[in-house]
This record gives structure tokens, C-alpha cells and sequence, in this order.
């Protein structure tokens, strides 16, 4: 069963927290990290085995527990912002394939005002969340303009 849920995790961070997966391999530690959250669900899954529930719930319910600190997704909140308030953005990041790099670029320009405003499951459909991070996303995006538009006026100065 650990073994499962290794799989299962892996693949839910990966889907929704890949700028956690990308840290966690840098450091040489996700596999550690992997085996530590899923044997926190050692006492659960023993319980759920002693009351006969199937394999498929055990992991179900297992994973849902060792994935709650993970939840709402500050990956996924960015992307969605990114698609619907910055649409060209977002078509231009897919296209360079850079869009999964950028995102956890701005998860981490965003982390303190995701803090501050304590986002949760609770509150994750607040507006003006929303609109903070909204604002902060705009503002990366507007930086990196700028630090383009300068990197490009000193590679053509450098050309001449």
C-alpha cells in the first residue's frame, strides 16, 4: 500500500505542485520527503485495513490526508489566473514552453501575499484574494517586461 501511495503522491505533486517536486529534487531530498509524508499515513491505513475497507478507498482516503497541507493548489490558482486575466501571456509562456517554469516563478513572487491573506480550501474563492494575486501577478509579469526590454537593448548595443 506504501508503495502505491508513493506512486499516487508523486503524481499528484507533480500535477499540482511541481514547484514543490522542482525544490525537492534540487535538494536531493524528494524520495526522503516522498517515504515521510506517506508514513504518516501508517496508523490510517492500518485502521481502514481493520475495518475492511477496499484497497482503492485506503488509497483514496490516504492520499487525500497526506495531501491536505498541499491544498488549494497555488500552482494551479496562478495557471488559472495566468489563462484568464493574461491570456497572451499565457499562449506565449505555453508556446516557448517556459509556462510551468514562469508559474512557479510568480508562486514564489506571490508566496508572502498568499500568506498574509491566509490562503486555504476556506478561502480560496475570496475576491479579493483573487484580486491581490491577480495585482501580484501583473506586477511579475510587467518586471519581466522591463528586464526583457532591457536585455534586449544591451544584447543590440553590444551587437553594434
Amino acid at each position: 500500500m506504501k508503495e502505491i501511495l508513493i506512486g499516487k503522491l508523486l503524481e499528484y505533486i507533480r500535477d499540482n505542485n511541481p514547484d514543490i517536486l522542482f525544490a525537492l529534487e534540487a535538494e536531493d531530498r524528494l524520495r526522503v520527503w516522498l517515504y515521510n509524508k506517506v508514513s504518516t499515513a501508517g496508523p490510517l491505513i492500518k485502521q481502514l485495513k481493520n475495518n475492511s475497507q477496499p484497497e482503492y478507498i485506503i488509497a483514496e482516503t490516504c492520499l487525500r490526508e497526506i495531501t491536505k497541507e498541499l491544498r488549494p493548489s497555488r500552482y494551479n490558482y496562478i495557471l488559472h489566473i495566468l489563462e484568464e486575466e493574461f491570456e497572451n501571456n499565457y499562449k506565449k509562456l505555453l508556446q516557448s514552453g517556459l509556462l510551468q517554469h514562469e508559474v512557479i516563478n510568480m508562486i514564489n513572487y506571490c508566496n508572502s501575499t498568499f500568506d498574509d491573506l491566509v490562503f486555504a480550501e476556506e478561502t480560496e474563492d475570496n475576491q479579493f484574494i483573487h484580486y491581490a494575486i491577480t495585482g501580484a501577478v501583473s506586477e511579475y509579469l510587467e518586471s519581466n517586461r522591463v528586464n526583457e526590454s532591457v536585455s534586449n537593448e544591451l544584447q543590440q548595443s553590444a551587437e553594434t
